[in-house]
């Protein structure tokens, strides 16, 4: 294999959906030769127990809008530009896929402007690692020919035109970072479009031994589930391939609930990896 003839400062690797084992081979290599680890909130611990060199800093920078305990993205590329500047090899570590959903591209053009050079290195995303621990192919044959990612965090990030392509849609739907706002999704979806063959899905904690699948139809998801506040992350699937979940399903309900993911305040983290989410801020 011909190798970059660039030798790269920077690495912005996808850490997979949850299970540590669902990390790339790059992946792993990158982070052993890292001086520096930028962690999002959704990277699992055991990654950087496995893999991070002990004395490693690994700085938490996560990001949980919806408890005001974001850390700003400027601070973020600054931090990246800081200690590649000086010499250090840097791996930005963020859950899932480092191009879906994140902030990628304001990392990029902070990289690109200090011309300092870097590598992407992918990872499984969420919808992947979700379906496939939910027993649900997400282009089934005879249940979807093609497969959409979208977002719905925002109630005001979808048109009113493509909420109605997306009513009478027979693609399979999936939503990142929306369970916030589920109840108004799914009335979208019953006020506009075709229900017939189709369910919901919501994925908690998917890939950990904490996930759960809570599905119905979309008529009755609001009496089932319309008050419950689902585990974040959550991830959302829309389609007649959920009808797929009962029968092909094949990792077993955990024993004990629990958080994959803890919250920790934003700092530098220690360097004994132990436990990752012991940290000195």
């Amino acid at each position: 294999m011909k190798q970059n003839s660039h030798s790269p400062q920077v690495f912005l690797v996808g850490a997979g959906p949850g299970d540590p084992d669902l990390i790339t081979v790059k992946a792993v290599k990158a982070i052993a030769a890292a001086d520096v680890i930028l962690c999002d909130r959704l990277v699992s611990a055991e990654i950087i127990d496995r893999y991070a060199r002990k004395n490693a800093e690994v700085v938490y920078v996560g990001k949980e809008c919806s408890k005001n305990a974001s850390t700003p993205q400027a601070h973020i590329n600054t931090l990246i530009v800081d200690y590649a500047s000086r010499g250090k090899k840097v791996v930005r570590l963020k859950g899932g896929d480092i191009s879906f959903f994140s902030n990628v591209l304001d990392e990029l053009k902070a990289l690109k402007e200090n011309q300092i050079p870097y590598e992407i290195v992918p990872g499984i995303t969420a919808a992947s690692g979700a379906a496939a621990y939910a027993g649900m192919p997400l282009t089934a044959r005879g249940y979807a020919t093609s497969v959409r990612f979208l977002t719905y965090y925002k109630t005001e990030i979808l048109t009113d035109e493509y909420w109605k392509e997306l009513g009478t849609s027979e693609d399979t739907l999936v939503f990142y970072m929306s369970k916030g706002n589920l109840n108004g999704l799914v009335k979208k979806f019953l006020a506009l479009g075709k229900t017939e063959g189709k369910k919901i899905a919501v994925i908690e904690q998917a890939t950990t031994p904490y996930q759960k699948v809570y599905t119905a139809s979309l008529e009755d998801f609001h009496n089932r589930f319309g008050s419950k506040d689902f585990v974040s992350p959550s991830l959302v699937v829309i389609g007649k391939v959920v009808n797929l979940h009962e029968e092909f399903s094949w990792l077993q309900v955990p024993l004990q609930e629990g958080i994959y993911f803890k919250s920790v305040t934003n700092g530098t983290l220690v360097s004994n990896h132990q436990n990752v989410f012991e940290y000195a801020v």
